[in-house]
């Protein structure tokens, strides 16, 4: 008896293993790529948030051109050319390895550089990125079309815990451990072997379509469920991207801590789509219920100084049951397996809609972060046309569906609440604005007056204490007293026995001096300005200069000569000639987005080509998770130079904070001056950190 095609290749067990294998790895991949390709290119443009913003947006629609691609080809081709065609496709994308961007995509000067990021990430990894996201439908298609009776969803589920395992793996068994040259190096070897495997599947189908059965097809859902398919994708895609900002920017400041709802997120894919129905309706409505009233609660003003150990697994834990309801009504109204390219495609481009809603519009609609309440109402709204699509099965008897109404005056009550609550945080603001960089949020305050002791009567040194303070999300970036009589007082990071104010008014001893400072922020280093001095600050976000001008008077009171540099202030110091400045102030690392291309060897060289012989750089490493001493330490030791860590206390009258700060000076002396502070000798904890290698992880308090 002659072997058919499909028993030569292999058996049915030994086929689903390999597609398994394949989408996985695949999946894999995917999610390995998308950090380290960011970091690469991060020293180039630099803007953490700009670079990485631009990334997810290219990412999101090559994976939606992805799943287009394996639904066109499989619907528009015959079963044997589908094999051929994308076994050439994964050929022609090896000539794309390795995956290490030329330096001629360098940007050669100032100006939008999204465009530039595009390109270059098309031309590094576009066509890479593009196959590895349509390996999973398109092998889901092919399994379905070789073995009618399989389960072709459930590989989704694992394609999932895939990129599960890459997200969680890559801060801690790779970037700690492997250059970014040895990472881009191993991805492509990986993706070498990943596309001789996929290739020899896809020529492998051509066998199995000859001896496959006719296709048994279904008929395709109308518009109404394939309407469903996207909303309820965008809506769990928005909510992603939506808690992310508020827990990151509202909340705390942590690092990684965006990795726990992108977890959650592709945990609800795995538990929804893995076929043992872990989304039970009943259980998961009524849980929904909870989490939407307990975040809607806890987004009210009155909340806002609630413990992070209490706000941050409230969000967490409401942000998953909301993904596990719109997982699991998208799984529930999953077609025929004959349809499973096209519900793939509609739930991609809803997860693009999604993403560009947060993203992209709004930040350039709303003042504040609006569009966490706008994703649960939403959800609320998508559970009402979800059970009145059912509410024949749902709720089967009459008096039953009264509990529908109800449901939905619960959902109109929610929308109205979280409608009242952004309201109120807007008015609680003098000033509320926003952009691609952030929330920026000035207040008026009143602080205790400093009384002065004057014989036996308490004379008040200035009876007007009103202050204004610039928030970015949770993040001080200024303050100023508003009386006329301590306007130009320096706060918050910046009091005189700070180490910025050390280095300030030691350099001042020895006549006019030229300051450096990386970070404007309410400007208020420019306090210290003397007739005669001349401060330039480096600044990133353009409405942070609008506001540093028009809400503060640091920058106009100065008797020095002010001037601001727009733009990220690494490019703009390889731009500029040597300027010869005395101080250099690097003050950009509050918050968890530390600007690691700030932090680098490289980045440090810069900064010396820009100093005085004798100069000193400020280096402020206040930060409550990262310790970022020992990467300003094996900075200074790799260039040879003195580091001195000066700790100021707290002033709670004059509104300063606790501050630590390193002064680098080729010197043992502060200018020539006696030594104040603590002298930094300790090698062994040192970490230097380069353009080519990075670890957050190891510097986590």
């Amino acid at each position: 008896m002659n072997e058919t095609p499909s028993s030569s290749s292999s058996s049915p067990a030994n086929r689903t293993l390999l597609y398994g294998l394949t989408i996985f790895l695949g999946a894999f991949l995917l999610f390995q790529v998308e950090p380290l390709i960011a970091k690469i290119i991060l020293p180039w443009f630099g803007g953490v948030a700009a670079v990485w913003a631009v990334c997810l947006l290219f990412f999101q629609t090559v994976l939606l051109l992805g799943y287009l691609y394996a639904h066109l080809l499989t619907t528009k081709l015959g079963a044997r050319t589908q094999g051929w065609v994308h076994a050439a496709a994964l050929a022609v994308s090896l000539a794309a390895l390795p995956i290490l961007p030329r330096d001629s995509w360098k940007p050669a000067g100032p100006g939008d550089p999204a465009l530039r990021i595009l390109l270059v990430l098309s031309a590094t990894v576009g066509l890479p990125f593009f196959l590895l996201s349509a390996t999973s439908p398109l092998l889901q298609a092919w399994h379905a079309r070789a073995r009618p009776d399989g389960k072709p969803y459930r590989f989704y589920a694992l394609s999932n815990a895939g990129s599960l395992l890459a997200l969680l793996t890559y801060p801690v068994a790779f970037e700690p451990f492997f250059t970014s040259r040895h990472q881009a190096l191993g991805w492509s070897a990986a993706y070498g072997s990943f596309a001789v495997l996929c290739a020899w599947i896809a020529v492998q189908s051509r066998a199995s379509a000859i001896a496959a059965p006719p296709r048994e097809t279904a008929p395709r859902p109308g518009w109404r469920v394939q309407t469903l398919w996207v909303a309820l994708a965008a809506c769990a895609s928005a909510m992603l991207l939506a808690v992310t900002n508020h827990i990151s920017q509202n909340i705390a400041a942590v690092p990684f801590l965006w990795v726990l709802p992108l977890s959650l997120y592709l945990l609800s894919f795995i538990l929804c789509f893995e076929g043992r129905s872990w989304y039970r309706r009943p259980w998961f409505l009524r849980l929904l219920g909870v989490a939407l009233g307990g975040m809607a609660y806890a987004l009210s003003p009155a909340y806002a100084n609630a413990p992070v150990k209490l706000l941050i697994p409230l969000f967490c834990g409401g942000f998953f049951i909301c993904c596990m309801v719109c997982h699991g009504e998208l799984a529930a109204l999953k077609p025929h397996a004959s349809h499973l390219t096209a519900f793939y495609l509609l739930a991609a481009l809803g997860g693009a809609l999604g993403a560009v809603f947060v993203a992209l519009i709004a930040p350039r609609v709303f003042s504040g972060y609006y569009e966490l309440h706008i994703a649960m109402g939403m959800c609320a709204i998508l559970v009402i046309i979800v059970l009145y699509r059912e509410h024949e099965s749902v709720f089967p008897f009459p008096q039953w569906r009264l509990a529908c109404l109800a449901i939905a005056a619960l959902a109109a009550t929610l929308i109205a609440s979280l409608s009242v609550t952004a309201y109120q945080q807007a008015a609680g603001a003098r000033l509320r604005v926003r952009n691609f960089y952030g929330v920026l949020t000035i207040t008026d305050h009143v602080a205790p007056n400093i009384v002065m002791l004057k014989g036996s009567s308490d004379v008040p040194l200035d009876a007007d204490t009103r202050y204004r303070k610039l928030m970015n999300g949770t993040i001080d970036h200024g303050l100023q007293f508003l009386g006329s009589a301590r306007r130009r007082e320096p706060t918050t990071y910046y009091g005189p026995y700070s180490g910025i104010g050390v280095a300030l008014r030691a350099a001042g001893l020895r006549g006019p001096v030229r300051v450096g400072v990386i970070g404007l922020g309410a400007g208020t280093l420019a306090a210290y300005g003397r007739a005669g001095d001349r401060y330039t600050f480096y600044e990133i976000n353009p409405l942070v200069v609008e506001i540093a001008r028009e809400e503060f008077s640091f920058l106009q009171d100065s008797p020095a000569s002010t001037d601001v540099v727009l733009g990220d202030a690494r490019l703009s110091l390889e731009r500029e000639p040597p300027q010869g400045f005395d101080v250099l102030a690097v003050d950009a690392f509050s918050g968890d987005s530390i600007p690691v291309h700030l932090l680098t060897r490289e980045a440090f060289a810069l900064y010396f080509r820009h100093l005085k012989p004798g100069g000193v750089l400020a280096v402020h490493i206040s930060n409550k998770f990262l310790d970022l001493q020992p990467v300003v330490e094996g900075a200074a030791a790799a260039l040879g130079k003195n580091a001195l860590l000066i700790i100021n206390e707290a002033d709670d009258k004059a509104e300063i904070y606790r501050a630590a700060w390193i002064l680098i000076s080729g010197q043992t002396g502060l200018f020539g001056q006696p030594a104040i502070g603590q002298m930094l000798m300790d090698r062994s904890r040192q970490q230097l950190w380069t353009d080519d290698y990075s670890s957050m992880f190891r510097i986590l308090r």
